[in-house]
């Protein structure tokens, strides 16, 4: 034993210092190094006995000699290089030497050739290189083929088949080193995976994040335990294709970058990902909703091979990405809200300036008595001017506080049973004044014997008065104004179109929006701050209906409002206001809107 140890650390010492530091490859260059330097030894012992028995040795005899010291160049080689691929291939082209000679030297298909020639693929395979072991296959195919022709056949001697069985015989003691040398390193490749998985599973507790071991292609090797508690899934589920086949198909491609990033250098790669966990979300139609899970993603390339290509940690970040979420809602409510502000600031304040501007120098001239005119039609007419320009800025704050409480959530809704024809018969009378000054026609072709609504009928009023003022503002004179009442299903249709100026494609994204006016500026030839729509949207979210705005430049502009018959039953009441659908085309003609058992009546 104390021989062999001596041995064993003398060819310890040989071993390369790039082989040191791990056991799996010192354990191979041990075993290639003890094997082939115990077969030149041999070689070399058993020169002096040839020389003695058979005398000077033939030329092809000297060529054999130095065949089978190739082996010990392959472990200077190795020693001074570290390079184990190179020396196995001066091994595998010294043995196809070695088989090639024998064949030439000795007329006939020699056996102990033809055992040469299969031991070379056989030494490959122990390399567990496959384009190895594929070039010492075609090789030895080859040199035998060449060899066979090269030489005729010949029947063989006694001495010729007694030299092969000697070589037969070295052959399988050979590949037996060769075998017991490879089952020990396969021993500690075991040994050290199974160490680095015991690492990983320990690594992976203590942070609590998914240890992946990937191989170059970004498969996964092994997954540890975490993967259970942290996405419901076992680690088989993840080898392979696993997680590939589980990240979002609109991150594969950013998994794939990382994964070749990773690769690319020693920097670690980071990717935020999502990945299908095990769970399952509610069922619907049969269907059960999947589960995605936010991971931040880190991978780095491996020091250790035998760790695979890639080690990767998979953390759950889904609360952090929820809570960042909710930041940006946040960020951007606090930005909506200061252009609010904004908006409020530039078109209220202007807004308000005329009619303040009016009730402060009418009240000024009828509370000075060197200023107040003396003919009584004249003051009446100053507090008709003082009256009018305080009801417009009541409307405007009454606008204004209805938005709030609607932004809020605050707006209560009374629900009652009522007749929205008569109401909008109502609505058209209270605008008809500003019609005619204006010269617009007011056209209604709705039946009068249409189904009770159940609603708050205030809303349902300012929902028509918007419209209605808005349509009479933006339509020039001599247009028309048209109002509509529609049975559909289980609501009612609201039809309000005008022959107006029109609304651009550009805009109609914005309507709705708090003192939004299209082409809005401070020289605009239209009065107004901009909320009656918003105001129109919000109440009719409230009663969970629905509106689309049908409009082009110079076309006029046709408004229909959705109401269910009774908003009592609506289950989705008061979340939020309705979303306003906008189509860019020609809105219908007027005044022929619709036809109903009625005439269409004329209001002007």
């Amino acid at each position: 034993m104390s021989v062999l140890s001596t041995l064993a650390a003398r060819v310890s010492a040989l071993v390369h210092p790039s082989a040191a530091a791990d056991d799996l490859r010192r354990t191979s260059h041990e075993g290639f190094l003890f094997v082939h330097l115990a077969v030149s030894c041999l070689a070399l012992l058993a020169t002096p006995l040839f020389l003695a028995f058979f005398g000077a040795p033939q030329p092809w005899q000297t060529l054999v000699f130095l065949f089978l010291q190739a082996p010990l160049a392959a472990s200077l080689l190795l020693s001074r290089t570290g390079r184990l691929r190179q020396a196995e291939m001066i091994v595998i082209v010294a043995i196809l030497g070695l088989a090639g000679t024998l064949d030439l030297a000795i007329p006939g298909p020699h056996p102990a050739g033809l055992t040469l020639y299969i031991l070379a693929p056989l030494v490959a395979a122990f390399t567990l290189d496959a384009a190895l072991i594929v070039a010492a296959a075609v090789a030895a195919v080859a040199a035998f083929l060449i060899v066979s022709l090269l030489q005729p056949a010949l029947v063989q001697t006694a001495a010729s088949l007694t030299d092969a069985a000697l070589i037969v015989l070295a052959a399988i003691a050979y590949v037996t080193a060769l075998a017991v040398s490879s089952a020990r390193s396969q021993k500690i490749r075991t040994h050290s995976e199974r160490i680095g998985a015991s690492r990983h599973e320990t690594l992976s507790r203590t942070l609590g994040d998914l240890v992946l071991r990937h191989d170059r292609a970004g498969g996964v090797l092994s997954a540890s335990e975490e993967a259970r508690n942290l996405f419901a899934l076992a680690p088989h589920d993840l080898i392979g294709r696993g997680l590939f086949e589980r990240i979002h198909v609109a991150d594969r491609p950013l998994f794939l970058k990382t994964i070749a990033d990773a690769l690319a250098d020693d920097q670690t790669a980071i990717a935020t990902l999502r990945l299908r966990t095990g769970r399952l979300g509610s069922s619907r139609n049969g269907f059960e909703e999947p589960i995605f899970a936010w991971i931040e993603f880190r991978a780095r390339r491996s020091p250790d091979q035998s760790d695979g290509a890639l080690l990767a940690l998979a953390r759950d970040i889904t609360r952090a990405k929820h809570h960042e979420e909710q930041l940006e809602a946040a960020r951007a409510e606090a930005e909506r809200a200061s252009l609010w502000k904004d908006r409020f600031l530039a078109n209220v304040s202007h807004e308000l300036r005329t009619p303040l501007n009016a009730i402060i120098g009418f009240a000024e001239m009828l509370s000075n008595d060197e200023l107040i005119p003396a003919s009584p039609e004249k003051r009446k007419e100053y507090a008709q001017i003082i009256e009018t320009s305080g009801q417009h800025l009541l409307s405007v704050v009454n606008s204004i506080l209805d938005v709030s409480k609607i932004e809020a959530g605050a707006f209560e809704l009374a629900p009652e049973a009522f007749s929205l024809p008569a109401l909008a018969d109502s609505c058209c009378d209270m605008i008809r004044l500003k019609a005619e000054r204006d010269g617009i026609t007011i056209l209604r072709s709705y039946s009068h014997a249409l189904e009770d609504i159940v609603a708050d009928k205030r809303s349902c009023k300012q929902i028509l008065i918007n419209l209605l003022s808005n349509a009479v503002k933006f339509t020039p004179k001599d247009g028309c104004v048209g109002v509509d009442i529609i049975p559909e299903g289980n609501s009612l249709k609201l039809v309000v179109a005008d022959t107006g100026i029109g609304i651009a494609p550009r805009d109609l994204s914005q309507l709705g929006e708090p003192f939004f006016q299209a082409s809005a500026n401070y020289d605009r030839h239209f009065e107004g701050t901009g909320l009656g729509l918003s105001v129109v949207r919000g109440l009719v979210g409230l009663h969970g209906g629905t509106i689309t705005v049908e409009s082009a430049p110079g076309e006029g502009t046709t408004i229909c409002v959705r109401l269910p018959l009774n908003c009592r039953s609506v289950t989705r009441r008061g979340e939020g206001s309705a979303k306003i659908e906008t189509i860019v085309r020609r809105p219908r003609a007027l005044p022929n809107m619709r036809g109903d058992n009625q005439a269409v009546a004329k209001i002007a």
